[in-house]
């Protein structure tokens, strides 16, 4: 295919469809995209597996095991907490995260608080909580932030303390996070963040933060994939505080009596723990390895590219085969942005580049077969169904530009009917020729011709086009005799209801001529125009000359001459000719094989 022949419409119109479909993703108001997108993330979760954890995390898990073992009603007192936090202590870890929150004093008096207070500071290792809440305000789109952080008594001895309020999606779904949040002009650093900066000073071996603060979470698999330790098997001293030597210790609420889990790409129907998720959080940071999402010029570029790939695809070739290259295309995609999060840890959006082929190849297909479909019905008037179908499947390769081609040529014509029609009212004429010209042209089809044009009750076939056949001039004769056959009963029709007598002269002649589409700029026809043309009108007009139903010329008897009976008619000057023309007329019977 040359440049030139490209399908540049097809090309361009699947281009601006696989903008639109990137765009749709990105702005997307429905909501449709964006959840679907969603989703596959999870997939995509999901089909990489779970990965061994890289942080040296311990969760301290605030479960139903330790509210049946403590017996009290949460929140349980601040010095029990700071009995935990000595005795995890004592096992010399990296860093203690409490995912728990301490906006307002205790309950249970300032001791209580005082407890916990010396405690963290004991510890020096300890990052508390903060709470920010987003409210809108009445009436207002303008939303309204508020930083909770935790009492000053305790932030005084504790190492860092910082927000951690979790991003959920749209589907509540919790994929990415932010390692800082945005507050009266100021950048707070993150729970996790602060985690991560006291662990990396304890000299736990850390990849430097990413450039851009919200990633998403590289999640390393299902809640349970952190090792785990009940909270009152801690307190009671039943576990050594040797488990937590090195350790990035996290304490936070397990139970969904305290409502703190959310669902995640491992978790979209039992949910995670927060304090687990904060865990994944800590691994990311650690490890270096947050998933980074592909800029959305890379996705749109992209999604136009295979849209005008699709578009291209759908007009190049055939339906089947497009639909394997597109399906195919899709797949290698589909493959591809699976290895770019496996191994490349590169979320690329799915959803835009398959509909960015599927939708190009739908509309291009749906185009070709409506075009396919008013081609066909323009060339039934010409070519039997089957050559009209050879002639759709070829498209450019079936032949019909204007050529130099042997080929044989029928012309037919009522011998005086145009005498008789007047005697016949012009509804009479009209229905007539309709069903002497459909058995005619079933006749001709029949044989392998292609109908050039109707005059009046004058019929001219063409053989050996658009495709070559090799007894062309066998077909000719063919229909001429089954002319003879098929006039016979609407003769007698013709005479029982008119009183007239049908006759049909058929001239048959075989040479070169010129054929294809030939016309002007308005209006174009397939056809035929040569010397050897001319000769087949007019040796239709003698055969009521001799008497005879069919005339063909010397050329088409050397042709046949093996294949039928025939009878020498003799020479006869015709107009435009100056040397007298061999004619024959051909029985109706064809000769046996031997």
């Amino acid at each position: 295919m040359t440049l030139a022949a490209l399908p540049w419409r097809a090309m361009v119109a699947g281009s601006l469809f696989g903008l639109a479909a990137a765009l749709a993703d990105v702005y997307d108001v429905s909501g449709f995209l964006t959840n679907n997108e969603l989703k596959a993330v999870n997939a995509q979760f999901a089909l990489r597996g779970p990965r061994p954890p890289t942080a040296p995390v311990v969760i301290v898990t605030i479960d139903e095991d330790s509210f049946a073992e403590l017996n009290m009603p949460w929140p349980w007192p601040r010095a029990l907490h700071g009995k935990l936090i000595d005795i995890i202590t004592r096992g010399k870890p990296a860093a203690i995260g409490l995912d728990i929150l301490f906006l307002e004093p205790s309950a249970h008096g300032p001791a209580d608080d005082e407890a916990l207070a010396q405690a963290v500071a004991r510890s020096g290792k300890v990052v508390l909580a903060a709470g920010l809440s987003e409210v809108r305000e009445s009436g207002w789109i303008k939303e309204k932030r508020d930083l909770n952080p935790p009492l000053p008594l305790l932030r005084e001895g504790a190492a860092a303390w910082g927000p951690v309020n979790i991003i959920t999606d749209r589907d509540a779904f919790v994929r990415r996070t932010r390692l800082t949040l945005d507050f009266q002009d100021r950048e707070w650093p993150g729970f996790d963040l602060q985690i991560y900066r006291v662990a990396k000073s304890a000299g736990i071996p850390a990849a430097p933060p990413p450039q851009r603060p919200e990633f998403l979470i590289n999640y390393a698999g299902p809640p349970g994939t952190f090792p785990r330790v009940a909270y009152s098997r801690v307190v009671s001293g039943e576990i050594s505080p040797d488990i937590f030597e090195g350790q990035i210790v996290l304490v936070g609420a397990t139970t969904q009596i305290l409502h703190d889990v959310f669902p995640t790409p491992y978790a979209p129907l039992r949910t995670m723990p927060g304090v687990a998720i904060h865990a994944n959080i800590i691994d990311t940071l650690l490890a270096g390895i947050p998933i980074r999402r592909a800029p959305t010029w890379f996705n749109t570029g992209f999604a136009v590219l295979v849209g005008a790939a699709a578009g291209w695809i759908a007009s190049a070739f055939r339906p089947l085969p497009a639909f394997l290259l597109v399906s195919g295309t899709a797949l290698v995609f589909l493959a591809g942005t699976q290895a770019a999060f496996r191994w490349g840890r590169l979320w690329l959006d799915v959803l835009p580049v398959p509909l960015a082929l599927l939708v190009p190849y739908v509309g291009v297909v749906v185009k070709n077969f409506a075009q396919e479909q008013l081609e066909k019905r323009r060339l039934s008037r010409f070519f039997s169904p089957s050559v009209v179908k050879e002639i759709v499947r070829q498209k450019d390769d079936a032949g019909l530009g204007a050529g130099r081609r042997r080929m044989t040529v029928l012309f037919s014509d009522i011998r005086g009917f145009t005498s008789m029609s007047e005697k016949m009212e012009p509804e009479e004429v009209v229905a007539f020729l309709r069903e002497y010209l459909t058995e005619m042209t079933e006749a001709v089809f029949r044989h392998g011709g292609t109908v050039d044009k109707y005059i009046g009750d004058a019929i001219m076939a063409l053989y050996n086009v658009p495709f070559e056949a090799s007894d062309h001039a066998a077909q000719a004769v063919r229909t001429a005799l089954e002319f003879q056959r098929r006039l016979a009963p609407l003769a007698e029709r013709f005479a029982a209801k008119h009183r007239g007598t049908l006759a049909c002269g058929v001239g048959i002649n075989t040479g070169d001529a010129v054929v294809g589409t030939i016309g002007s700029q308005q209006r174009l026809e397939y056809t035929a125009i040569g010397d050897t043309i001319n000769l087949g009108s007019r040796l239709e007009s003698i055969t009521k000359d001799f008497n005879v139903p069919v005339v063909i010329s010397e050329a088409t008897w050397l042709e046949i001459k093996e294949l039928f009976e025939t009878r020498y008619l003799g020479e006869v000057t015709v107009k435009g000719k100056e040397i007298p023309v061999k004619i024959y007329t051909v029985l109706d019977t064809e000769k046996t094989a031997v």
